[in-house]
């Protein structure tokens, strides 16, 4: 989680090259699986990196993985901890810095024409049956979804400092760290390590020190740092914060209360989001950017225009508010996933075939509130 990584993202899809971002707690083995899987022919990692106060050998982690990943032919490695020690293997090996030591900083490089469907990156999301999901996402659709939802959810403005703590090796951090907020010309803050780690202020101190205007985060990050108390977040001024958005699960009432009233100030719109590693970016939800409706702490927001989303029983067919069901896309959205890679039956079995012409979400039956007045979509466990 380090400046380099957007820029290696950025410059991937510059060049039309697919990319995948693991996560760097994976395994050896986990991140072997997925270079097999994707075919994969380089590798950009760091020497290492830091993880509350440790640092985590991720270069060791690369080569082991490497010695069952056939098809990777190079490795970029930036020295992020200065370890003196680090495997280098000659002919496979190159440190960033010097691959860079000689390149003009003003050095331009044409950006390479892709279709709109052209593979923008893969994204590996667990399975039930253990191995893998390579999430395929496109250029150009991902591009729409992620400009308007940056619109209408977080009301995204030049001069917004964006404030996503989600990790770049899950989804949230692909749209919403990196893609979203530069395609509408904000400023973006990311961050190394732990939410409470040294302290359990870490998230209010950033967002003091860099005046974030807009603060997206999860229910289980709030929850977490409930614990700790009031006082950690009350010492840092936080008028900067304009809006706030959660996402990764339903947000109990207690924790949006809490977050409402010390971050928010009891008056900033603090909205709830629900999408997915395959729908690319958010679909329901609260939108600010469009209208301001009214907030029930725990509740989601309304599909947003154009998502025609609904919940239906085991035959497909609409429930009635208050049943449990499942939820399910009727129509195509721009950004859904393109396939799973490699695995086109794979991709219809497990979203297409379980109801006729929908997308089926694919979670387990939830108890979906359809709230009669259209303000929201509860989502409620």
């Amino acid at each position: 989680m380090i400046p380099e990584l957007p820029i290696a993202i950025l410059a991937a899809a510059r060049l039309g090259v697919i990319f995948t971002v693991v996560f760097s707690g994976f395994t050896a083995q986990a991140l072997a699986d997925r270079l097999n899987d994707a075919e994969a022919k380089l590798v950009i990692t760091a020497d290492g990196g830091y993880r509350r106060g440790r640092v985590i050998r991720l270069k060791e982690i690369v080569d082991k993985a490497l010695e069952q990943s056939p098809t990777v032919k190079n490795v970029i490695v930036y020295r992020r901890v200065g370890l003196s020690d680090v495997n280098m293997v000659k002919g496979r090996d190159y440190w960033w810095h010097e691959l860079m030591s000689d390149v003009p900083v003003n050095t331009y490089v044409e950006p390479e024409p892709v279709e709109s469907e052209h593979p923008l990156y893969i994204l590996y999301t667990s399975g039930t049956t253990g191995k893998p999901k390579g999430i395929v996402h496109d250029t150009g659709g991902y591009m729409v979804l992620l400009h308007a939802t940056m619109k209408w959810v977080f009301d995204a403005r030049e001069d917004d400092i964006h404030f996503c703590t989600a990790d770049i090796g899950w989804v949230t951090g692909h749209s919403y760290i990196v893609f979203g907020p530069l395609l509408e010309g904000m400023t973006t803050i990311m961050y190394e390590g732990a939410p409470d780690y040294p302290n359990p202020d870490r998230w209010w101190a950033i967002a003091e020190r860099y005046g974030a205007t807009i603060l997206y985060t999860s229910p289980t990050g709030i929850r977490t740092l409930m614990r700790f108390g009031d006082d950690w977040v009350k010492k840092h001024d936080l008028s900067t914060i304009r809006l706030i958005h959660s996402v990764g699960e339903p947000i109990n009432p207690e924790a949006w209360r809490w977050l409402w009233k010390l971050a928010g100030r009891e008056k900033v719109p603090f909205g709830s989001t629900w999408w997915m590693t395959e729908t690319g970016g958010i679909l329901i939800s609260h939108a600010p950017g469009l209208a301001l409706v009214p907030l029930k702490p725990g509740t989601n927001g309304p599909p947003l225009p154009g998502v025609d989303a609904d919940v239906v029983d085991d035959n497909g067919n609409p429930v009635q508010p208050g049943q449990r069901g499942y939820l399910v896309i009727k129509r195509p959205w721009p950004g859904m996933l393109l396939t799973i890679w490699k695995d086109p039956d794979r991709y219809v079995k497990t979203y297409w075939s379980k109801f006729s012409g929908m997308f089926y979400a694919a979670i387990t039956p939830l108890r979906m509130r359809m709230v009669t007045s259209g303000y929201s979509v509860g989502l409620m466990r």
